[in-house]
């Protein structure tokens, strides 16, 4: 994936290349890090006997979330477990913001699983509960510019949108730093917005006026998907939608911290600057 892909090229800044191992599903997929002597490996969480061999011989490990989320907590279990046996000491896992039991967002039980799943592992273990992408708002925010409406289920509810960079850094930071062990960051961008800073925003990048329109969850899924869908991806993905919004507006997603700064050494980057080339787009 692109974050941790990023968080490989950072730590290759810092490290030779023949210290880090990187897996994958696709090994010809990563043949230029092979080319510049990082040990590159099959691995594939949907094959548990594939993984501690992938992972024999490291120290510490970066567990990014998979994307399956009716296998995931398996896939991650399977991981940790695979993890421990090959000797791996210390695990970073990316997590979501309060992935709490009462938490709506869809991705939070598997979240809240795998970090139970490292705390009883017996191995040391860092959580980066990150915010959502602001790398995900630029879909949203071209449509809104379209269509001059920000139509949201998230109520008067606040997001600290923070860069995949920003998380990438935070994750190899993490990895090479001492004193890391049993801690967990809520990894964020600079600033929270509301739906009408958002709407606001849209309309300065977009050079016409967004409005935001406040709807309900029913409403909203209706909207995304149409009212009697029958394209269950279609329907799953509007209902993947509404429950961050959801959410958010229940105060789930409303941490802002400046732990990117201060494990990175430099400030996070701005839901602004990430949206910025839909200014450019215009012309």
């Amino acid at each position: 994936g692109q974050l941790a892909r990023r968080a490989a090229e950072l730590l290759l800044a810092k490290i030779a290349p023949q210290d880090l191992i990187v897996t994958t599903r696709t090994p010809a997929g990563l043949r230029s890090l092979a080319e510049r002597g990082v040990v590159v490996r099959q691995a594939d969480f949907a094959a548990p006997q594939t993984l501690r061999a992938a992972f024999a011989g490291a120290e510490r490990m970066l567990l990014v979330s998979a994307t399956d989320l009716g296998q995931r907590t398996a896939q991650h279990r399977a991981a940790i477990e695979a993890a421990k046996a090959a000797g791996v000491r210390h695990v970073v896992y990316t997590s979501g913001l309060r992935p709490e039991p009462l938490n709506p967002a869809v991705v939070a039980p598997s979240h809240y699983a795998t970090e139970q799943a490292l705390m009883q592992s017996g191995m040391q273990w860092t959580i980066l509960r990150n915010s959502l992408y602001a790398d995900y708002q630029i879909p949203e925010a071209s449509q809104a510019i379209a269509a001059g409406a920000l139509v949201h289920n998230r109520g008067a509810g606040k997001v600290a949108y923070v860069a995949r960079d920003d998380c990438a850094a935070v994750a190899a930071a993490v990895l090479l730093a001492p004193g890391q062990a049993g801690k967990c960051y809520d990894v964020t961008g600079p600033r929270a917005y509301a739906a009408a800073d958002l709407a606001a925003l849209y309309g300065e990048l977009g050079g016409r006026t967004v409005v935001e329109r406040s709807v309900s969850d029913a409403e909203l899924v209706a909207g995304i998907a149409g009212t009697g869908a029958t394209d269950d991806h279609l329907r799953y993905g509007a209902e993947l939608v509404a429950s961050f919004g959801r959410s958010i507006r229940e105060g789930y997603m409303d941490a802002r911290t400046d732990h990117v700064e201060k494990l990175t050494g430099r400030p996070p980057r701005s839901l602004r600057q990430v949206l910025e080339p839909l200014r450019a787009a215009r012309g």
